[in-house]
């Protein structure tokens, strides 16, 4: 014997619900929060299985009166750390559990590398999850991303795990009143805000940023569209959104 504890075989997978949004700020967690407990209130079992409020109050507001699973603390180096308890959610079995930031990179010595591993092992136990994501770290958009901001994004997430889930909406905040809530202080701290309007959030960048999520959206909607209609047997033309045909002269900037 492993001295593991006896975990039962779920019935089915469990259910991926995705929040995409165009930046931080834009009200992924919050409404994440805000899902969990409407599901609360409707009986079912919902866990925090971790959430990163940023110091935000209205977010933070949200947490209280959902049951949050503890985290685990590693000792990295000097630096105190603090995880997603992989172990302890697989050992609660909540109906539904809680995972901010899929694209995170857990601390070294974890048993997964990244959090989305994590929340696959959530899935394969029969655990519904509801997570977050930021354009800018899908990985097909990285290059393009780092072209319109300036900034490499260090964390990315293959396209094809976000596109597994069952459902990915997109949380949507028109660039000014982005820029609105950062410049009231409810993004970043006071000492962040000038920089952050003048570089990574000027109005221009959240507009791409924003047009580049719904894209991304619009073509992950196409290909279940498609999927549906060969499932169904259908072969008639639908115009359900625009075509647009591009010619490529062959050369080794075509792929992008």
């Amino acid at each position: 014997m492993t001295g593991e504890p006896l975990r039962r075989t779920p019935a089915r997978r469990g259910r991926l619900r995705v929040l995409l949004g165009a930046a931080p700020g834009v009200g992924k967690t919050y409404e994440m929060l805000a899902e969990g407990r409407r599901m609360l209130d409707e009986g079912h079992d919902v866990v925090i299985a971790i959430v990163e409020t940023h110091e935000r109050a209205a977010t933070r507001a949200q947490t209280i009166g959902i049951p949050e699973v503890p985290r685990r603390v590693d000792l990295h180096r000097g630096i105190t750390l603090t995880e997603l308890d992989i172990d302890a959610v697989l050992d609660r079995a909540p109906e539904i559990a809680l995972v901010d930031e899929l694209a995170h990179t857990n601390a070294p010595g974890s048993r997964n590398a990244k959090r989305w591993q994590d929340v696959d092992e959530l899935l394969d136990a029969g655990i519904d999850v509801v997570t977050t994501v930021n354009v800018q770290h899908i990985e097909s958009l990285n290059a393009v991303v780092e072209k319109i901001t300036g900034v490499a994004q260090q964390e990315t997430i293959p396209d094809a795990v976000v596109r597994a889930a069952d459902e990915i909406e997109v949380v949507d905040l028109a660039p000014q009143t982005l820029r609105d809530r950062l410049s009231a202080g409810l993004v970043y701290p006071a000492e962040r805000i000038d920089a952050a309007l003048s570089n990574y959030f000027r109005l221009g960048n959240l507009t791409a940023l924003r047009e580049l999520a719904l894209l991304w959206l619009a073509d992950e909607v196409d290909s279940a569209l498609r999927s549906y209609r060969a499932e169904q047997g259908i072969e008639g033309a639908w115009q359900a959104r625009e075509r647009v045909v591009v010619a490529l002269t062959g050369g080794p900037e075509g792929r992008r």
